[in-house]
């Protein structure tokens, strides 16, 4: 602006030309900058672009004209638009609201009426785009609501509220590759979408698949073949009013050995199949009684049998049932039923949905799952068959975080009473679902809520210990496997401490040390793994272990364990040796020269080289015990890892106290230290030693 004004001012005829000719260039860039950021706007008022910059000067720029007044002056205009957009904009947003209230209200005529007002007092806002485009696809207008998102990205070329509302209209329109592409493009946007990316993705494919479908089911009944046509005679028979309930039944079991592909599930969607329930109000008061007769299980049974041979395969049929208000009430009523043809014809139905990713995001989203956990377990007294197919189920379902979270609702109220009674009754239930059941609970415990509320019973935990103690009565291999579990459960639990894991830890240190005896060295590494989680939260049970002599033991286990084990196994001393002069007495005996510690100090594990470490630290202060390790490499070991760059910081500090610790205690590995020139890492780590 400087330049331009000193150039209107200059007294050379030229360069005065030379400053109008580029002050109309940028006017002119200025406009259509303004035109293409303001093209949806109802005013068509036109602006003379070709206005002269010499009409902004009708007379000669005198030198009087000074630059702080022209700024001034291009100051003011600038404050009163702000001004005037500050105004606009509330305006706009007041009409936004009032356009989203009449969306809720589902007045979609009034919510377009409002945000279109909205637009014309600020036309770059892309949520009035956006909104109305919303509005617009609730009228079923996509091409409107994909021009409003074409504009909404005008404002932002990277408004993912746009992309998403577009493909959506695309698909709406059978443009199958166009809503793709808006679909990749919120991923490439923001690749922390991948899953609405996948859900989208999803959604075009099926509707993609669904579509060629119905044309392939139609050519079939175009073309007169009889199994085709043999669905929608055997369809309208049953939508006969007024019949016995046999009629129906028969006729539902002959409809589902008429189902046998593809074709014929569509060709039942497409005749309105999944209106038996609506339309056939005896149907329908068969299969929602409460106490069922002899004629309504089996007609209840029969149209589980035949929504399962529609549903198999079929995501849209899918859909399609679990959405029908009916089925969607029913469900928990017929897994409690009692009835056993009909709950293991629903759990049957279930398994479709929940042993796919798609069918199991059908089941979370449409059903309320609160208390299907609770259902679900209660199989585990029921036969082989049902059980384990209940246990699928509940396998499946707690790979989605949205059944967890409404797993809390019921949990314990409802959940956690029946599992420990099924705990405590564990003689007498199927033992291998409720080993499966107990392995369920304790992947649920990746729910933090979930596994601090179990944590927190009182009566979770001694219904564990009981079915550890009865172990010794039983020990068939299916009771070994709710052992295995079992102490896998308490291993989750012992993620976090509290008042009622310190309360226990003495009681569950003394089962898990009786069990490391144990022939199956699975149980042996769980209880171990049981006791390195246990332990920190009780010094009592510490002296109690070791009193029972854990030090030894785990020096036995750590020479044979393999890599699991022996983390446990080192984590285990670690605790004990941390505090207890006794454990650090029993390891110096137990392990001469320490050649197991030096073994795991070679470990690949950096967890269970920092633990090797430390162990080793804490028992140079038993005398002799440095004295021993004068003719091994443990300070070019030490060395190493105290400069080395272990991913875990601990590493480094344990192993820089251990070589602290191990010269003060013997002077003579000083001289080895200073062969290795390891003083100055010696010096360097000081820092981590706090008493030597």
């Amino acid at each position: 602006l400087a330049n331009l004004v000193q150039g209107l001012n200059s007294a050379d005829p030229a360069v005065k030309e030379r400053t109008i000719a580029e002050a109309e260039k940028r006017l002119r860039d200025q406009e259509t900058s303004r035109e293409e950021e303001s093209k949806t706007t109802v005013n068509r008022t036109v602006i003379n672009t070709r206005a002269s910059v010499r009409a902004f000067f009708p007379f000669e720029v005198k030198a009087v004209c000074s630059l702080d007044g022209f700024l001034a002056i291009l100051e003011k205009d600038a404050k009163e638009r702000a001004k005037r957009r500050k105004r606009n904009e509330h305006l706009a947003n007041a009409l936004k609201e009032k356009g989203n209230d009449a969306f809720r209200k589902g007045d979609y005529v009034v919510a377009i009426q409002r945000y279109t007002e909205g637009l014309e007092k600020l036309k770059d806002k892309q949520e009035l785009y956006t909104n109305r485009a919303q509005a617009y696809l609730k009228m079923h207008e996509c091409e409107k609501a994909i021009a409003d998102c074409e504009w909404a990205l005008k404002c932002n070329e990277k408004y993912i509220k746009a992309y998403f509302l577009m493909g959506k209209a695309h698909l709406a329109l059978g443009h199958y590759s166009e809503s793709r592409q808006c679909y990749e493009k919120i991923l490439q946007i923001d690749p922390q979408k991948e899953t609405l990316f996948k859900d989208c993705m999803n959604e075009v494919n099926l509707e993609e698949k669904r579509m060629k479908e119905e044309e392939r089911a139609m050519k079939e009944v175009q073309s007169g073949k009889p199994a085709a046509l043999s669905i929608k005679e055997l369809l309208q028979k049953l939508d006969r009013p007024d019949q016995n309930i046999l009629y129906y039944t028969g006729g539902i079991r002959l409809l589902t050995r008429a189902v046998k592909d593809c074709t014929e599930q569509t060709l039942f969607r497409t005749n309105n199949g999944f209106s038996i329930l609506k339309d056939n109000e005896i149907v329908r008061r068969g299969f929602c009684a409460e106490r069922k007769n002899a004629a309504e299980v089996d007609l209840s049974v029969s149209l589980l049998f035949l929504w399962q041979a529609v549903c198999t395969g079929n995501e849209e049929n899918q859909r399609l049932l679990l959405t029908h208000p009916d089925v969607n009430a029913q469900l928990p009523k017929l897994l409690s039923s009692g009835v056993s043809e009909i709950q293991k014809e629903t759990l049957a139905l279930i398994s479709l949905y929940s042993e796919n990713e798609n069918g199991r995001r059908l089941l979370v989203r449409h059903q309320d799952l609160t208390k299907w956990l609770q259902i679900l377990m209660t199989f585990v007294n029921s036969t082989d068959a049902e059980a384990s197919s209940a246990m699928n189920i509940l396998s499946d379902l707690t790979k989605e975080e949205r059944f967890k979270t409404q797993c809390r609702v019921m949990l314990s109220t409802g959940v956690l009473p029946l599992f420990t009674q099924l705990l405590t009754s564990a003689k007498l239930v199927n033992q291998a679902a409720l080993a499966r059941c107990i392995g369920i609970m304790g992947n649920l415990c990746a729910d933090v809520v979930i596994r601090m509320r179990m944590a927190e019973c009182k009566e979770c935990w001694q219904a564990c210990l009981k079915l550890v103690d009865e172990c010794s009565d039983v020990s068939t291999p299916k009771y070994q496997e709710c052992l295995f579990a079992v102490l896998g459960l308490m291993m989750n639990l012992l993620l976090d401490s509290n008042a009622i894991i310190q309360y226990f830890a003495v009681d569950v240190s003394g089962r898990c040390m009786s069990l490391l005896g144990d022939k199956d060295g699975r149980i042996v590494t769980r209880a171990i793994g049981v006791l390195s989680r246990i332990l920190p939260a009780s010094s009592s049970a510490v002296e109690e272990v070791v009193k029972g002599g854990v030090v030894k033991k785990m020096i036995k286990v750590l020479k044979a364990g393999g890599q699991i084990t022996s983390n446990y196994g080192i984590k285990t001393l670690s605790i004990c040796t941390r505090s207890n002069r006794q454990a650090q007495e029993d390891l110096v005996k137990s392990d001469k020269r320490f050649s197991v510690l030096l073994k795991l100090l070679d470990s690949e594990n950096e967890m269970i080289v920092g633990n090797a470490a430390f162990c080793l630290g804490q028992c140079l202060v038993v005398p002799g015990a440095a004295t021993s390790l004068l003719n091994s490499n443990i300070v070019m070991i030490l060395l190493k890892h105290a400069g080395g760059d272990a991913t875990r910081t601990s590493v480094q500090e344990n192993a820089a106290i251990a070589l602290g610790k191990l010269c003060v205690a013997e002077p003579r590995h000083i001289f080895q230290l200073r062969k290795l020139n390891g003083l100055s890492i010696l010096n360097s780590s000081m820092k981590y030693i706090h008493s030597i």
